[in-house]
């Protein structure tokens, strides 16, 4: 196994592209973390030969689709760097070759890319954890039992990045209002529950509890009451996680807070559930959603059992992954995937959230529990690696 430093893969990155310039880091947005990569043969990979990969072409074929329309010099702007020019060359090729079949894919990986360990300050081992996309009853009206808001986003919210002001500033996302000539933190979960709120209701729902444990997930699949379903995803998110404020309170124990136990104690506790869900104080807005799966940050639909939320700041969306952890129950899950969303609570360099797929509280209980160790390599197109 061939270790590269970091900075010489960079370097090789820019190989062939010497106008290309890498972005000057703004001042406090490089993680302390010191990262390497080490060079891996596929046969290293554990489980190689037994993924069948049978989603994956479909899924490469719609990153792809992103990729090319990239004007920038990288995939991404993450601390790993992969050329945008060299990933279209192998997208063009996937394309020529019309692959469809999980083999031909297989194949086709093996030809184009090298796999890369993943390390930080050594270490290849990072947590796993998982999420999914949940399922809420919801009706186009309010009555009855639908009496629970989804809101849209409102039109008085506004962002900026601190960057977009003075490049050597943080790059820093704040959300607000403006109330007269000052920007004013947006109002807090408690504010907009309790007093008429300015914003579109795209839908109403029949549980505080299933709207709630929709904004953590980000999205949802709502059941209508006319026998119909729409999907729901999110317009704004920033969230502070209900699971550690029972904790901190020592209404659940450590090692107990799955999503399915957090969710009983919710249910069980309607007044006290209300009155702890109102201290994470940032509101999560939706918006109705086109599409065969909820939309990752990447900009694509996640595939169920394909999809990994990573830390961007490390590992560029767009990228393969081979992945090694465990399932909740112990069983070993090794198989490809991609970089196409973030989340709040992922941050390092090797730290995942793997994306369980769709349903109620059957995938639930496996995505709420899982909290793996685990490792996973990151697949470049050899020309940037320096194979070629």
């Amino acid at each position: 196994m061939k270790r590269i430093p970091l900075l010489f893969l960079f370097a090789l990155l820019l190989t062939g592209c010497p106008d290309r310039r890498e972005e000057k880091p703004s001042p406090g947005s490089m993680p302390d973390e010191e990262m390497e990569l080490s060079e891996a043969a596929f046969d290293e990979l554990e489980g190689w030969q037994e993924d069948e990969m049978a989603e994956m072409a479909d899924l490469f074929a719609a990153n792809c689709g992103k990729i090319e329309k990239l004007k920038t010099p990288f995939i991404d702007n993450s601390r790993i760097k992969i050329d945008s020019a060299g990933y279209r060359r192998v997208c063009t090729e996937f394309f020529r070759r019309k692959i469809n079949k999980g083999s031909e894919f297989k194949v086709f990986v093996e030809e184009n890319f090298t796999p890369f360990l993943v390390q930080t300050d050594g270490n290849a081992e990072g947590k796993f954890t998982s999420y999914y996309e949940s399922e809420i009853h919801a009706s186009r009206s309010r009555h009855d039992k639908y009496v629970y808001p989804v809101y849209g986003r409102p039109a008085d919210l506004i962002e900026l990045n601190l960057k977009d002001f003075d490049p050597d500033l943080p790059n820093m996302r704040l959300v607000g209002r403006v109330s007269g000539q000052k920007m004013l933190p947006y109002y807090t979960r408690e504010e907009i529950e309790k007093a008429p709120f300015a914003a579109p209701v795209l839908l109403w729902g029949d549980s505080a509890v299933d709207i709630h444990i929709m904004q953590i997930q980000g999205s949802a699949v709502a059941k209508l009451d006319d026998g119909s379903s729409v999907r729901i995803g999110y317009a704004d998110r920033r969230f502070r996680g209900i699971g550690s404020i029972l904790l901190a309170k020592g209404l659940l124990k450590p090692g107990k807070a799955d999503m399915i136990s957090i969710k009983k104690w919710l249910n069980d506790n309607p007044a006290e559930a209300q009155k702890l869900m109102r201290e994470n104080e940032r509101y999560i807005f939706h918006r109705i959603i086109e599409g065969k799966g909820p939309v990752g940050a990447f900009g694509v639909p996640l595939t169920a059992g394909r999809s990994l939320a990573v830390d961007r700041r490390y590992v560029p969306l767009g990228a393969l992954m081979w992945l090694s952890t465990r399932t909740p129950d112990g069983k070993p899950l090794n198989k490809m995937v991609a970089a196409q969303d973030i989340g709040g609570a992922i941050k390092g360099a090797v730290r995942g959230d793997y994306f369980w797929g769709s349903g109620g509280d059957e995938i639930l209980a496996h995505a709420g529990k899982m909290n793996s160790a685990g490792h996973y390599y990151i697949l470049i197109p050899k020309e940037a690696a320096g194979d070629k």
